[in-house]
């Protein structure tokens, strides 16, 4: 009796330790792009199509004119570390849920609060942050795995673009990070014996992004003041002053960084220094 008994619950054991390990149907997948200040996470599942159509009337995976997860298992997480810009709306940072309406002309992109939501079973619009619509492409290629990237990204700027099967589905976003770096320059510029380096980054800054010619002038000028053989910031100087309307000065500043740079014998800013003068005939 008691070897049954040891039998028995010797064999009750094994049965619970035993376990058995597949792949994922859907694995999960998360992605992290550093964006304008800070980054962005997405969380999402990738369903195959495994022969089936992906979407269409009576498609089991992401059916015509019907809530979708946007993935597989628990409904898709976008993490934003700082607020941003989507559909017209802004959006504090933190998480939301990404849902979707899938239709041939237009889907209806969601962004929800629910982020602990399975699937779209527990999907309440009373929790929708913003709707709104974008237009569909056609690729050449099917995409087998569902797939979402982060594309098209500029400082301020990017698309979350959602591919599966031959469809493809572009929700831009943004950012504004011009009124931090504004900050930054403000109180990097304001104490005394400033590092050059600072001034060359402020007129960066003023030039390329926030357009703001005149400022940029200004920083430019202190920069050359503690290096006036820079002849990299004698292009921008040219570059500024051209964006200004300053002809006569820009063709000053281009044939100064051209003569330093033929001395310094740096070939590429020679190079530069003539495109600008051939820019200001």
């Amino acid at each position: 009796m008691k070897r049954i008994l040891f039998s028995v619950l010797t064999l009750i054991g094994l049965s619970a330790q035993a376990q058995i390990k597949m792949p994922a149907a859907s694995p999960t997948q998360t992605l992290s792009q550093d964006f304008g200040m800070g980054k962005v996470d997405i969380t999402y599942s990738r369903p195959a199509l495994k022969g089936r159509a992906a979407f269409g009337n009576g498609s089991v995976l992401a059916p015509t004119g019907v809530v979708w997860r946007t993935g597989a298992n628990g409904a898709t997480k976008l993490t934003f570390s700082h607020p941003v810009t989507i559909g017209g709306k802004l959006l504090a940072a933190g998480s939301y849920a990404l849902f979707t309406i899938p239709s041939e002309t237009a889907w209806t992109i969601i962004i929800n609060t629910n982020t602990n939501s399975w699937g779209s079973f527990s999907y309440k619009e009373a929790e929708d942050v913003v709707r709104f619509q974008v237009k569909p492409e056609t690729t050449s290629n099917s995409t087998e795995n569902f797939t979402i990237n982060i594309a098209n990204i500029t400082p301020e700027t990017a698309t979350i673009s959602l591919k599966w099967a031959k469809t493809l589905v572009n929700i831009p976003f943004s950012t504004d990070i011009k009124t931090a770096i504004r900050a930054q320059v403000k109180e990097a510029t304001s104490g005394a014996n400033v590092n050059p380096n600072v001034y060359q980054a402020a007129a960066n800054f003023y030039y390329d992004m926030d357009k703001d010619y005149d400022n940029a002038l200004v920083f430019v000028d202190k920069a050359i003041a503690a290096n006036a053989k820079a002849y990299w910031l004698l292009l921008l100087k040219g570059k500024v002053q051209k964006e200004l309307g300053d002809k006569k000065g820009a063709i000053a500043s281009a044939e100064a960084c051209k003569k330093t740079a033929t001395e310094e014998k740096n070939d590429d800013y020679v190079r530069n220094a003539n495109e600008l003068l051939a820019s200001l005939k």
